[in-house]
């Protein structure tokens, strides 16, 4: 119990001082010559919060595969094992990114400016026009040269084990003719849902990013067949952590 109250006044402690610094940071971003270093830039503040949150709920992260920071929009697809998904992933991918994120976490304080400042898109999965509309949000965010990261399973797996994939959300990759980056996240569910969430306890988390499947992929398969086809790598890579 300590370990949580101490992990939650962290989080909300450092949310809001780092909150404090986001229009000092919108300026300094401005100055910024591309998109991209515009995103780095503000990722770097984000980073430091996730990696807050981790060191003090005692979690140690290792990340395989290409994790390099280019400048080439793409669009990353991971597996949702827990709540601590969206620290790690932000602390462990060098590619600033934002998440394709259910509404309900516009109702957290101090997180929603940061989704907006990382340029995250909103899904209200009880409206048929939200679907649409994030869609359109997303592809118009790939071709400014944003990246966005998206949990196709469209909620926690609680660990127990890869569900299957919606395929909607391949959509923005496909219109926007962006690459598609499978990650392959275990450990989390360790931390805290393996216990109902009462506690958390001390883990390592491995993130495996795997080889992009080119936005090709789609002259010869499709939505539903190229889902399939990252699933069973994610699967594939899972078994390896």
């Amino acid at each position: 119990m300590f370990r949580l109250m101490r992990t939650v006044a962290i989080i909300v402690g450092y949310a809001a001082l780092a909150t404090t610094r986001l229009n000092a940071m919108e300026q300094k971003k401005k100055t910024l010559p591309t998109v991209h270093s515009q995103d780095t830039y503000t990722s770097l503040m984000a980073k430091k919060w996730a990696g807050c949150i981790l060191d003090s709920a005692g979690v140690t992260v290792e990340v395989t595969g290409n994790n390099s920071n280019d400048d080439k929009p793409v669009l990353l697809i991971s597996n949702h094992e827990g709540n601590f998904d969206i620290p790690v992933l932000i602390h462990a991918i060098e590619r600033p990114f934002g998440f394709v994120s259910k509404i309900e976490v516009k109702q957290i304080p101090f997180l929603d400016k940061w989704m907006v400042a990382l340029n995250s898109i909103y899904l209200d999965r009880s409206n048929r026009r939200s679907s649409l509309q994030m869609i359109k949000d997303g592809v118009a965010s790939l071709k400014a040269g944003h990246n966005l990261l998206i949990f196709p399973e469209g909620h926690r797996s609680k660990g127990q084990g890869l569900q299957e994939f919606k395929a909607g959300g391949l959509k923005i990759a496909k219109s926007a003719g962006v690459d598609i980056v499978p990650v392959a996240i275990s450990g989390t569910s360790d931390i805290m849902e393996k216990y109902d969430s009462k506690r958390m306890v001390p883990g390592k988390v491995t993130v495996q990013i795997l080889e992009p499947v080119p936005a090709s992929v789609f002259t010869d398969h499709s939505l539903d067949e190229v889902g399939q086809l990252i699933r069973q790598r994610i699967a594939e890579a899972l078994t390896r952590a």
